[in-house]
């Protein structure tokens, strides 16, 4: 009798436990498949769940070792089954997705090993640029729109200062101050630090112009990174990320994000700010069988870099909260270790490319990335220090909840460009856009800043006394009656105690968070 040698059986056990842990019901996005002692199976298939998709995921490697395109090939599998994306495009090699691939002997021999079909596929796409800073649709909000909470957070404001903040945004809501842009909140903040504002200022109570200047000089730190062209009209609406394209795919909305690289706090800005905005406007919708929208943040380490912790645990709420209403999110980095272990507890998927040890700090981080993953027979410590390039260790959670097997997979290729598209096809896609002309021109209606500019113009300029011509001393004047001085009512004995003034001073901050639509802060008018 023949015996089967022990590490044959071994990768056979190895492999039954991969096709049993990825076999799942309903529709699927397909990785590559299963590697055992670096062959690939592809009777194995390693694949997502739709289902699971909202409970959020990570993508991560070194540099050059593939995570962009594996990015891509899930955003086109998505749009397939009539699920919309949004890209974060941090280094604009993604708008290849616009463009079919390139085939070669590469890609078919890459097709035949993982028994996946390849075929050159454009996709549905739309370019979009921050306040309109390159060729693609412009994005931009409103102060107003975006709520002094969620302001505060990014400035990196203490709760003091988060507080008169929101007093600021309830002194302009009061008075009839639209808060559109970045110079209409400067202005506001000019006047009560004014001396014309000064009386405006002690009516605030809570307000001090000590504060109000902090609050300012960030406004304008924040402004020199680049976040002035940002805010405006048109509002962009995120309901326009939703949409599919007549042949029922899912539109794949790509933010290039070249420009604000070097400017982490403006993109982090945008990040939580359509978050936010998805989260307030979208229903309650539980377990589904694929999500509404799925997000992909390329570069996610710009978004945690010098972020306040009062930031990082707004971010820790949206991700753990927008999951209800049918949102997946994806983060895209170089190591677990650049996404904070609150948020990072929150992604159920995982498909990790190579890393390196060349460093202690390496080298601690890898044992620390091994830590999070369930046992497995392969040596994770080799292997994910040797990956190939478009090969990944993953672990998913099943159509159950369930922590899929390790599965050290060879992934698909993309069937789109794995290049940027080139510009000719970007600018057409730009031009049929259905939203070309929504948000193309900029719209500078009247706000805070001219009316405050006006109400100062009107302002009566101090007059200066004649000098009173020679003559003879005039007549003393005869004693002047004195007024009865009138009785304060019982309405102003009240509101003139200092009790109320306190009163008045807690319930204007209270108004000031108020003021806010949502727990993140965000509002429309």
């Amino acid at each position: 009798m023949t015996q089967t040698p022990a590490s044959e059986s071994t990768d056979s056990s190895q492999l039954d436990e991969i096709r049993a842990g990825y076999a799942f019901e309903g529709g699927v996005l397909k990785l590559g498949a299963a590697v055992v002692d670096g062959q690939a199976h592809a009777d194995a298939p390693v694949q997502i769940p739709l289902s699971v998709l909202n409970r959020h995921g990570l993508v991560a490697g070194a540099t050059g070792t593939g995570k962009t395109k594996t990015l891509q090939l899930m955003a086109e599998q998505l749009a397939d089954q009539g699920v919309p994306v949004f890209l974060a495009d941090m280094k604009g090699d993604l708008s290849g997705l616009a463009t079919p691939g390139e085939g070669g002997d590469k890609i078919t021999a890459r097709a035949t090993d993982v028994g996946m079909p390849w075929a050159a596929t454009a996709y549905p796409t739309e370019f979009y640029t921050l306040g309109g800073k390159g060729s693609g649709i412009a994005i931009r909000a409103t102060i107003t729109g975006f709520g002094p909470t969620l302001l505060s957070k990014v400035l990196g404001l203490n709760d003091t200062q988060e507080s008169s903040l929101g007093l600021i945004f309830h002194y302009a809501d009061k008075n009839g101050l639209a808060l559109l842009d970045l110079k209409d909140l400067r202005a506001v903040i000019s006047h009560l630090t004014s001396d014309e504002g000064k009386a405006d200022l002690k009516e605030l109570g809570g307000l001090s112009s000590a504060t109000a200047g902090v609050i300012l000089r960030n406004l304008i730190t924040f402004e020199d990174q680049g976040a002035g062209a940002f805010f405006g009209e048109p509002e962009f609406e995120t309901s326009d990320l939703l949409r599919t394209a007549p042949d029922g795919k899912g539109i794949i909305s790509c933010l290039e994000l070249p420009q604000v690289q070097d400017r982490p706090q403006l993109f982090s800005t945008f990040l939580m700010w359509l978050l936010a905005d998805l989260f307030h406007d979208l229903p309650e919708e539980g377990d589904v069988d694929k999500p509404k929208l799925v997000f992909f943040f390329d570069e996610a380490h710009l978004l945690f870099n010098d972020a306040s912790k009062a930031f990082l645990d707004a971010i820790e709420q949206t991700v753990r909260l927008i999951r209800s209403k049918g949102i997946g999110v994806f983060f895209v980095t170089q190591s677990p270790k650049d996404v904070p272990s609150g948020v990072l507890a929150q992604l159920g998927n995982r498909v990790q490319h190579a890393l390196r040890a060349f460093t202690p700090d390496d080298a601690k981080a890898l044992k620390q990335a091994i830590a999070t993953y369930p046992h497995t027979a392969y040596d994770m410590e080799k292997l994910l220090t040797s990956l190939g390039i478009g090969e990944a260790v993953v672990t998913v959670l099943s159509d159950k909840g369930v922590p899929t097997p390790v599965a050290w997979t060879r992934m698909k290729a993309p069937n789109s460009l794995m290049d940027p598209s080139p510009q000719a096809t970007m600018d057409a896609v730009i031009n049929a856009s259905q939203l070309k002309t929504k948000y193309a021109a900029v719209v500078d209606r009247e706000s805070a800043y001219e009316l405050l500019a006006k109400r100062l113009q009107a302002a009566p300029a101090p007059q200066q006394a004649a000098p009173a011509p020679a003559q003879a001393p005039a007549p003393a004047p005869a004693p002047r009656q004195r007024t009865p001085k009138e009785e304060p009512s019982l309405i102003q004995q009240v509101t003139g105690s200092s009790a109320f003034r306190s009163m008045l001073r807690s319930a204007g901050t209270v108004i000031g968070r108020e003021i806010t639509r949502s727990i993140f802060g965000t509002r429309r008018r």
